[in-house]
């Protein structure tokens, strides 16, 4: 399980490395434009996925939740680079882990004050796939914008490059 998990984090970052770079070369008016989607920008999609990757590790490291976070107006260079940053801090965090530890549970406590139990294995599932759920997003927003050639973002073409 544990290879799985660094192998799910180490997608997660090249996912969002890769799509962000994109984004990060167009032009700077579509970082805010509204587009269609849970969120209404590329800006609050890709803030979004940071804002839940900060909250779940926050979670994972015990320490104080202090979200929700307040709304990020920075460009999307220093969004890419904070989101990539708290991507690293994960694949480390699962390394330095052992397999018993990330079937151990994780108890919490949402931003609604709402207290949960659950496998850290199936937490970090949870990030994984919800990065992969907003990625998705971002092509659609991406393509409504007009962007071409977006690159393809998916697990297995990760894989077959790994």
């Amino acid at each position: 399980m544990k290879q799985l998990l660094q192998d799910y984090a180490t997608y997660h970052h090249w996912a969002n490395q890769l799509l962000g770079q994109k984004i990060a070369e167009q032009d700077s008016a579509l970082w805010t434009r509204e587009v269609p989607g849970s969120f209404p920008s590329l800006h609050k999609t890709l803030t979004h996925i940071w804002d839940a990757d900060r909250a779940w590790w926050n979670r994972l490291k015990k320490e104080p939740d202090t979200g929700p976070f307040p709304a990020f107006e920075g460009d999307i260079a220093e969004a890419l680079g904070q989101l990539l940053v708290q991507n690293e801090q994960l694949i480390k965090w699962i390394a330095d882990q052992e397999e018993s530890q990330l079937n151990a549970t994780l108890k919490y406590v949402n931003w609604k004050g709402i207290p949960f139990e659950q496998p850290i294995a199936h937490v970090l599932l949870h990030i994984f796939s919800h990065g992969s759920y907003h990625r998705g997003q971002l092509v659609n927003m991406l393509r409504a914008l007009g962007v071409e050639n977006i690159p393809q973002t998916d697990f297995i073409v990760w894989a077959r490059m790994k």
